[in-house]
C-alpha cells in the first residue's frame, strides 16, 4: 500500500478528470479491506430534465474501472430520486449523505462545483466507518474537490464561463479518426453533432456601442447556449464571437430542432440598449473524419448560412447532397503513395 502523502501526490499530477477521478477513487480504496467506491455522474435526460445518475468509474477486484457509456445511453442509470438520501442531499445543498443498515455503510459526498453538484462519491463498507477512516477520507475529498475546482476554472473562458478553446482540441483530439458509418437502409441511430454558431455583424456591435456592450452581448449569448442544450452537450468559447457546440447522441431531426431553437431564441431575445441580433450555424455529424476535418465541415456550413442571408441554420451533409456545396478533398481520402 502507498503512504497516503504519495497518492495525494499523484492524484494533483493529473490534468485530465477522468485520469484524477481513477487516482482519487483509488487512494480510497485503500482505506478499508473490504471497501468499495464509485464516482457517480449526475446528468438530466428526457424531456423532463430529470435528474439521473450513472456509475462512471468503479472498484471492480481491487482496481478502478471506467464505464464505456456516454451518459445518456449507459443501462446503469437509475434515477436519483433511487437514492432518496442523496436526493435529499443535492437538493439541500449539503455536503453529504448516509445510509447506515446491519448489512452496510454507504457515505455520499458530493463534488460542488459552485451551485452544481455533477458527480458524486460513493463509499460502502461492511460495517460502519471507523473515525480514522471517515476522516482520511473527508481530507482526500476535500483535495480532489478543490483540484476538481483548479481544473474547471482552467478549462473556462474567463468572460462567459464557457469551456475554453484550449478544452475543445484536448477533449476532441481525443475521439481520434472516427470511421463509423451507419448503414445505409438502417433507422437512423443518435449520433454526435458538431455545430459553429457566429453572431452576426457582431463588429457592428462593438463599434456602435462599445465593446461593454459587445461583451454583455456574448454573456447573454452564452447563456441562451446553455438555457438550449442538455446538461450532457458540450458548448465552447472559440473567441470572438464563435461558439462551438458539441451535440450528444441526437437524431438529425432532434439535432435541427436544437439548433433552430438556439437561432429562434436569441433572434427573439431583447439586448440591452443594442436591441435584436441573430446567429447563423453550421453542424455536420462527427462519424467520421479526424476533428480538425469534422470542425472544418461544420465552418463550411457556417459560411454557406453567412453568404446566405444569415440567421440560419446549415447542415453540411444535407447541403452536400443537395449539390448547394462541393464536398472538399480531405487529407485522409487522399493517397500519397
Amino acid at each position: 500500500m502507498k503512504p497516503l502523502l504519495q497518492n495525494l501526490a499523484e492524484m494533483t499530477a493529473h490534468r485530465d478528470h477522468l485520469r484524477l477521478e481513477v487516482s482519487v477513487l483509488s487512494t480510497i480504496l485503500q482505506q478499508g479491506r473490504n471497501m468499495q467506491v464509485r464516482a457517480l455522474e449526475l446528468f438530466n435526460a428526457g424531456r423532463d430534465g430529470e435528474t439521473m445518475l450513472r456509475p462512471r468509474s468503479w472498484s471492480h477486484d481491487g482496481q478502478i474501472v471506467t464505464s464505456t457509456f456516454e451518459a445518456v445511453s449507459d443501462p446503469h442509470a437509475i434515477t436519483l430520486a433511487q437514492l432518496p438520501e442523496l436526493a435529499e442531499c443535492i437538493a439541500a445543498s449539503a455536503r453529504s449523505a448516509e445510509r447506515v443498515s446491519a448489512e452496510q455503510h454507504v457515505l455520499w459526498l458530493p463534488v460542488w462545483l459552485g451551485e452544481r453538484a455533477q458527480t458524486c462519491l460513493e463509499v460502502t463498507q461492511p460495517r460502519r466507518l471507523s473515525r480514522h477512516q471517515r476522516d482520511v477520507i473527508t481530507a482526500v475529498f476535500l483535495v480532489y474537490q478543490n483540484y476538481q475546482s483548479l481544473l474547471d476554472y482552467s478549462e473556462r473562458d474567463a468572460l462567459t464561463g464557457l469551456l475554453n478553446r484550449k478544452t475543445f482540441d484536448e477533449q476532441f483530439a481525443r475521439r481520434g479518426n472516427i470511421s463509423a458509418q451507419p448503414l445505409p437502409d438502417a433507422p437512423e441511430q443518435p449520433r454526435d453533432w458538431l455545430a459553429v454558431v457566429d453572431i452576426d455583424h457582431f463588429k457592428l456591435v462593438n463599434d456602435r456601442f462599445g465593446h461593454l456592450y459587445g461583451d454583455e452581448v456574448l454573456i447573454l449569448v452564452a447563456n441562451r447556449l446553455r438555457s438550449q442544450f442538455r446538461s450532457q452537450d458540450r458548448i465552447f468559447r472559440f473567441g470572438g464571437e464563435e461558439f462551438v457546440v458539441l451535440l450528444r447522441s441526437s437524431t438529425l431531426e432532434q439535432a435541427c430542432s436544437a439548433m433552430e431553437r438556439l437561432r429562434a431564441a436569441v433572434a427573439a431575445h431583447e439586448f440591452p440598449q443594442v436591441g435584436h441580433i441573430t446567429v447563423s450555424v453550421g453542424f455536420a455529424a462527427t462519424d467520421s473524419g479526424a476533428p480538425v476535418e469534422i470542425l472544418g465541415r461544420a465552418d463550411q456550413a457556417l459560411y454557406y448560412a453567412k453568404e446566405h442571408g444569415r440567421n440560419r441554420v446549415c447542415h453540411y451533409e444535407e447541403l452536400v447532397a443537395s449539390g448547394a456545396l462541393a464536398r472538399k478533398v480531405e487529407h485522409s481520402e487522399v493517397e500519397l503513395f
